[in-house]
């Protein structure tokens, strides 16, 4: 069985964004100690799941990204990577790559997980994760820890009724100052 890995940008107390959505506290300046450990954790998949709210920005950007940057190659696997966007609204995909999951999440989930291939990465937005973390979905945890404190914003806890405990897998200090923090669930 596939495990479904979820990568997400975090504040040091927990917001994954500001209170209007805001992303300008995330960091950016990183080494290759940093660039090789998420190429690892990508070629890890073979799947993105995203939420509908967050497709638009990520596949624009993604696959804007000109032949000259150095983002290049890892635009190419982000962009030719096969993407299932979750969504009650959309009626069909606007994106190359890309499928509409528009079932019930937790069946929708466990049939992709089912199948044969790679691990599955989740990106976000904070309301899709919140889902999946309420329904005990997501097997790893990769939280990075960015080295701010906004006071006030979205975090993927909004949907969960109870405890969740996770177990320390894993923490990594990056030179740029972020922090990976690999957990899984306790079941």
């Amino acid at each position: 069985m596939k495990k479904l890995k979820l990568q997400m940008q975090m504040t040091v107390d927990g917001f994954v964004s500001g209170p209007n959505g805001e992303l300008d506290w995330m960091q950016w300046n990183w080494g290759d100690d940093i660039k090789k450990y998420v190429n690892e954790l990508t070629d890890s998949v073979d799947t993105i799941l995203m939420g509908r709210k967050m497709t638009d920005g990520f596949i624009s950007y993604w696959s804007n990204v000109k032949p000259e940057s150095e983002e290049y190659p890892f635009a190419r696997r982000m962009t030719d990577k096969p993407k299932v966007v979750f969504t009650k609204t959309l009626s069909k995909a606007e994106w190359e790559n890309t499928t509409l999951a528009k079932g019930e999440l937790k069946q929708e989930v466990n049939r992709l997980k089912n199948q044969t291939g790679k691990d599955i990465i989740i990106y976000g937005g904070a309301d899709f994760v919140s889902s999946l973390t309420r329904d005990n979905l997501i097997d790893e945890y990769y939280l990075f820890i960015n080295p701010v404190v906004l006071g006030r914003g979205l975090s993927i806890s909004g949907k969960i009724k109870d405890r969740l405990n996770l177990n320390l897998d894993q923490s990594i200090a990056f030179d740029c100052g972020i922090v990976v923090n690999k957990y899984h669930p306790v079941r």
